[in-house]
């Protein structure tokens, strides 16, 4: 099957009190079509950094050093900023992980949505375009659209201004959705009605979603494909049922261990992972997870592993794999 969107070595800089920060060290991954692909992580692993580099909106004082974004047989990253606003919003949506700080303030939310449908549309009326807001507002769960879209983004909750979000995301019909952390502000109940929207929509209209995120359960019941991040780099990816039946990698496994679990008993205490990362600032020699793994050997401290297929479609960066893929 070919990938609708090809991510290929892809490093990213920032620089921070004139230092370089490896922020994203050499990720590569595929996305398909109709698919929630889910990129998981502790704060600080690359995740926001890999998605904001893929539709370009990184921060001045970063940098993407090398790479591809292979998107419709084209390299996004060769585009300029003329090129590259033709395809972010028509082809490539992104839903932030703040819309009250995402949304503009001064505009109507209906406003804000004719504005980005207009923007892609030739020969589109405002007319049109309004009616349009109002599908959307709809097909996104608002109730009331026709007169929710004169309303300023102060005037809704939290879940509701999520839910213009992802109407805005929607309004030029791309083909991709990055949604970074869409659930993070979000209590628990509101949290599970946005991600099976997400879901519901991509059965509707055909789109594909990365899921940014740092809740692995999120990444259980709503994504199709996974990928583990750690300092930067991949180091774990396969289908969400082989992950979760077999994670290889120690920090999975520590991920999976340090979160509650409705077949744990009450008394079970969870298993948190110790240490803390590696700084970035610079090289990091051998395997950025060595200083806090209990398997980690001498090859571990001196050369960083690279991802290797232990079972179809299941990839692993770790030099203590068995041979049937579990770390030793």
């Amino acid at each position: 099957m070919t990938p609708l969107l090809s991510v290929k070595d892809l490093h990213v800089t920032f620089k921070v009190q004139k230092q370089l920060l490896q922020a994203v060290r050499g990720v590569s991954f595929d996305l398909y079509e109709e698919e929630i692909l889910g990129i998981v992580g502790e704060s600080g692993c690359g995740k926001s950094a890999t998605a904001k580099a893929l539709v370009r909106l990184l921060p001045a004082h970063s940098s993407i050093i090398s790479g591809e974004v292979i998107y419709k047989g084209q390299n996004l990253l060769t585009f300029d900023d003329h090129k590259m606003q033709k395809v972010r919003g028509k082809e490539l949506g992104m839903i932030f992980q703040d819309p009250m700080t995402s949304l503009n303030p001064t505009m109507k939310i209906g406003d804000q949505i004719i504005e980005g449908f207009l923007h892609h549309t030739k020969n589109a009326s405002r007319k049109e375009a309004k009616a349009y807001a109002v599908q959307l507002l709809e097909l996104v769960g608002i109730p009331q659209a026709f007169t929710r879209i004169e309303q300023y983004p102060h005037t809704l909750s939290g879940g509701m201004r999520q839910r213009v979000m992802i109407a805005l995301a929607l309004a030029a019909k791309p083909k991709i959705i990055i949604a970074d952390e869409p659930t993070t502000a979000l209590d628990v109940t509101i949290q599970a009605q946005i991600l099976d929207l997400m879901q519901e929509i991509k059965k509707k209209t055909g789109t594909s979603f990365i899921l940014i995120t740092h809740d692995v359960s999120v990444v259980a019941g709503y994504c199709d494909r996974v990928i583990v991040m750690y300092s930067g780099k991949v180091i774990e990816k396969a289908a969400v049922d082989q992950l979760f039946a077999r994670p290889s990698h120690p920090y999975t496994q520590g991920l999976l261990q340090s979160i509650p679990r409705l077949d744990m008993s009450p008394d079970q205490p969870l298993i948190p992972i110790e240490g803390s990362p590696p700084s970035s600032m610079g090289s990091i020699a051998g395997c950025a997870f060595c200083s806090r793994c209990k398997f980690a050997t001498d090859l571990c401290r001196k050369e960083d592993p690279s991802l290797t297929e232990i079972q179809q479609g299941h990839k692993l960066a770790c030099w203590n794999r068995g041979s049937d893929g579990s770390v030793n």
